[in-house]
């Protein structure tokens, strides 16, 4: 694998510019990129998750200890 230049070298495309005024700001926005595109993958898949589960609903009943019943009025165990 190749070594990344350091800012001062000459750049590896052969422009004859230094690292740091050619290439090095646009490997950084790529990494950076990759990274922006993966945080809103998560963010997407958790939404559908959430909503998955929000729209599944169900019958409503809540597991409560045994002895006890859910409350529609008061939202818990009684």
């Amino acid at each position: 694998m190749a070594k990344t230049p350091d800012r001062n070298e000459p750049c590896h495309c052969g422009s004859g510019k230094k690292y740091k005024n050619c290439h090095m700001g646009k490997e950084a926005k790529k990494s950076m990129s990759l990274i922006g595109i993966l945080g809103i993958a998560v963010v997407v898949i958790l939404g559908i998750w959430l909503l998955a589960t929000a729209l599944s609903g169900g019958d409503g009943r809540v597991d409560c200890p045994p002895g006890q019943v859910w409350s529609e009025a008061h939202q818990h165990c009684h």
